[in-house]
This record gives C-alpha cells, structure tokens and sequence, in this order.
C-alpha cells in the first residue's frame, strides 16, 4: 500500500472487481489469466502482506474493464500461488473491510484509494442470536441443497472467533450478492446479525415458494 497525503486516512489499493462478494474470514479461489493482473500479482508480491481489493462489479464484465464498480470491499491477503500454463492460481483470505474513496487512473490495473472500515465488536449478550442465526442459515442451506442451489454444504465448520463465524455466516447464507453487500455494511453485530436473519428468512420463503410449483 502507498499512503496517499491528500486523502487523510485512505490508501491507495491495487484492485480486482469480481462478479461475487467477498466477505472477511472467507477464502478466495482465483485463476488469474489477464496481463493487467498478472502485472498486479507481480507488484504486490514484493510488498508484505501482498493484498489487493475486491469489490463486487454493479455493471459490466470481469474481464476486459469497462465495468461499473460498488464502493465497498474486502481486502484480500494472498496465502498460495501456484503457475499455471498462461495462468496463476491463487488462493487469497479476506481480511478488512473498506470503502472507496476514489478510483485512480488504471495504469494498468484497477487502483482505488481506500479507507478501511471499523471492525465489528463482539458483545456475549449476542450469543443466543448468533446460534439462532446459524440454525436459521443451515436450514435454509438444506432447503436450497434439495434444489441443487447451493455451493456451501449444510454442515460447513465456522471459525472459533464469533466475528469471524458471523462474516463466514453471511458468506454461506443461500441470498444474492445485493443482499451480500448489505450484510457486508453492516456498523455493528448485532446489525449484521438482524441481517442475516431478515435476507435469510426471505431467501427461505423464496425457496419454499419454488419448492411447491
């Protein structure tokens, strides 16, 4: 990262806009192919930790550029890289959240300045809502795994660390990446865990209303 004087607090970030959310705690397979990026991979792996944004793209395509971009992401933190035939495989791990301040000129990959966002701080009192969250998600999983429409199994282990389960909760709840996002903006714990609940319960009644056609 390279601090940026005119932005206060905000850092320049190199970027990689996707068609999915990432959500902290979670992991984040990529086959890297495209020049642009490829030349990315090269420049944050001599700085330490190598992480690079990702935000979820509103409009448009991954590949190529072009594309209308949110104002929100995680930062993820490169963990394995493997070379391919004309590619890179890596695997990265969502860290921070942050917002966009502003995007720079890409020169030659995406680069934004960024400000990261308050973690979340866990109360005790909030157990019992987590759990009921979890049952609440796991069930819907089963529900969506009987249609075929689910990529986390029902029974995924969570992390020990309750705000990273809670993330790790958004991330396998069966909703779409809008509804992701606005788990992803939660300010709180106990906001991002009423928003698990309320996009959860309305991704069940979706899916019992499909179940009966």
């Amino acid at each position: 990262m390279v601090w940026d004087e005119d932005m206060d607090d905000a850092v320049a970030l190199p970027m990689f806009p996707l068609g999915s959310v990432l959500f902290p705690a979670m992991p984040l397979p990529l086959q890297v192919f495209e020049p642009r990026y490829l030349t990315m991979l090269q420049d944050i792996l001599t700085a330490e930790p190598a992480e690079f944004g990702v935000v979820l793209i509103e409009r448009g395509q991954e590949v190529g550029g072009g594309e209308k971009r949110f104002d929100i992401g995680v930062t993820a933190q490169v963990a394995e890289l493997k070379v391919g035939d004309g590619f890179i495989s890596l695997m990265g791990e969502g860290t921070r959240r942050f917002e966009v301040v502003d995007w720079l000129a890409e020169d030659p990959y995406p680069l934004a300045s960024v400000r990261d966002l308050p973690a979340l701080e866990w109360d005790d009192d909030l157990g019992e809502r987590r759990d009921q969250a979890e049952a609440l998600v796991r069930r819907t999983l089963v529900r969506a795994a009987e249609l075929e429409e689910t990529v986390w199994s029902p029974t995924v282990a969570l992390a020990d660390d309750p705000i990273d389960a809670m993330w790790q909760l958004a991330a396998i709840a069966p909703i779409g990446p809008l509804d992701q996002l606005t788990l992803l903006r939660s300010t709180s714990a106990r906001e991002l865990l009423d928003s698990i609940f309320t996009t959860t319960t309305d991704a069940a009644e979706v899916l019992d209303a499909r179940s009966s056609w």
